[in-house]
């Protein structure tokens, strides 16, 4: 897979679209000029992968659109060398935007088959991302208690309630970004800010909609035994 002048131009025009649609903060739209989406999508989407839709990924999961990215994003305010954990990997589009702005990034994925392709797909496209960017076949519900405290938390998927497990695992100071609500209509995004040990803040931003965060994980299907009797 190349990333060709036309790719290039292509995501020229997304950045313009997204500043018109209101994401000004220019490292967060340098991010998104930067990072070849077309990686992250199956060839057949290739007309429609600069365009701010989402797109399907295998095991029923989206590539959220664009403007989502960038806005989840922009409210991390991510800074060199942040340490940031992103749950819900999912095509690893996302977690290659905070590692171009520079952060430490430990991502978990619950479907095996995902995990395996960003796996791959680092290997293969991103060698300078593996030393900043590590990936985990976990359940992310559960975060990940002992590489904590996190600068950052990003959740890519619905919530019916904010998980204090995630709360816990911010320092102080720290924020989780996460869309709460119905996972089968609209969800608010929400902005926790950890005070102190006991305090946290919440804000509410704009309505999205997000695939369900679900809890365990999802490994691939046994090969059939055709010796079994």
């Amino acid at each position: 897979m190349e990333d060709t002048y036309k790719h290039k131009g292509l995501r020229r025009l997304l950045v313009r679209e997204l500043r018109q649609k209101g994401i000004r903060d220019e490292a967060v739209l340098a991010a998104i000029g930067a990072v070849p989406r077309h990686f992250f999508v199956e060839k057949a989407f290739d007309d429609l992968v600069y365009t701010d839709i989402a797109l399907p990924i295998d095991c029923e999961q989206t590539i959220s659109q664009p403007y989502t990215v960038a806005y989840q994003t922009l409210l991390l305010n991510v800074q060199p060398q942040d340490k940031i954990l992103e749950i819900g990997t999912g095509s690893g589009y996302q977690a290659c935007i905070l590692v171009e702005m520079q952060a430490r990034v430990f991502t978990i994925e619950r479907q095996q088959a995902l995990y395996e392709q960003v796996g791959a797909l680092l290997d293969t496209y991103f060698q300078a991302y593996k030393y900043r960017l590590r990936v985990f076949f976990r359940d992310g519900a559960k975060g990940l208690a002992e590489y904590a405290p996190f600068n950052k938390i990003i959740v890519t998927a619905a919530a019916s309630t904010i998980p204090q497990v995630l709360c816990e695992q911010l320092e102080i100071g720290g924020i989780l970004i996460i869309p709460v609500g119905d996972p089968e209509g609209e969800q608010v995004m929400c902005r926790i800010t950890r005070l102190s040990d006991t305090e946290f803040k919440k804000e509410r931003f704009d309505l999205f909609r997000f695939v369900p965060l679900l809890e365990g994980i999802q490994p691939l299907p046994a090969p059939p035994n055709h010796w079994k009797k």
